[in-house]
């Protein structure tokens, strides 16, 4: 990690929807009340995207950036005395167990890589651009391996990637979350026809070419399975 450098830490959250009132009370929530509060916590920024392509729908992801583990530890608290909070969100938090908000929330809590250990946001966060994410979490069989992907991300990988035009906006190491040991990163892309070109070019990148097939750090000895959604940001995400 950078000389002085403290890690981000990140809460990813899941909202599993049914389709109908159910989408759009919470698009209404999150952008009229939660943003607003969270930022006011000193959470920021925050994203909100829309599961486009490897994912059930409805499904809403937000990303929330925390600078240490007391914000992650307080936010909720800090939440439920907030009055204003609480009164102007009242459609969305006080509802009957007849008519949820959501399905279900799950949530994932990640600490930064030590070479990306600040969120980045990426060109257009925050405006009307057109713009896409990839939102990426490998798998591994041992808590060692996974240290390994880690440290191949961290020495190697991540240069390759901004090299050959994959831009990151998170790497973190879940902390906290289903299907552990895993590591989970973020990609942004102008759209589908840019994200395929990047790819391509990495994938035919002689440094990666030879990092892939280094012994000890080929997948089938430190990944077990790679899962990837194409996520549609919302206009008001702050990401």
């Amino acid at each position: 990690m950078e000389d002085g450098a403290v890690p981000d830490y990140y809460e990813l959250r899941r909202y599993q929807l049914r389709n109908g009132p159910q989408v759009k009370r919470l698009d209404e929530f999150l952008e009229r009340v939660a943003i607003r509060a969270l930022n006011d916590c000193g959470v920021r920024p925050v994203g909100v995207f829309v599961g486009v392509l490897g994912d059930v729908n409805p499904a809403v992801y937000t990303l929330l950036r925390h600078t240490t583990l007391e914000s992650v530890a307080t936010v909720r608290s800090r939440l439920a005395s907030d009055r204003e909070f609480q009164r102007t969100g009242a459609a969305f938090l006080d509802v009957p167990a007849t008519d949820p908000s959501f399905m279900r929330v799950e949530s994932s809590l990640l600490v930064a890589f030590d070479a990306i250990p600040e969120l980045e946001l990426p060109p257009g966060a925050g405006t009307a651009a057109p713009r896409i994410f990839e939102l990426r979490r490998y798998e591994s069989h041992s808590d060692a391996a996974s240290r390994r992907k880690i440290e191949m991300f961290n020495t190697g990988e991540i240069a390759i990637f901004r090299r050959t035009g994959l831009r990151p906006v998170f790497f973190g190491e879940t902390l906290v979350g289903a299907r552990m040991p895993n590591l989970t990163y973020m990609l942004t892309f102008e759209d589908m026809a840019a994200r395929e070109r990047c790819w391509a070019t990495f994938r035919a990148d002689p440094a990666w070419k030879r990092l892939w097939t280094t012994a000890g750090l080929t997948d089938p000895e430190i990944v077990t399975n790679v899962t990837s959604v194409i996520l549609r940001p919302a206009p008001y995400s702050q990401i």
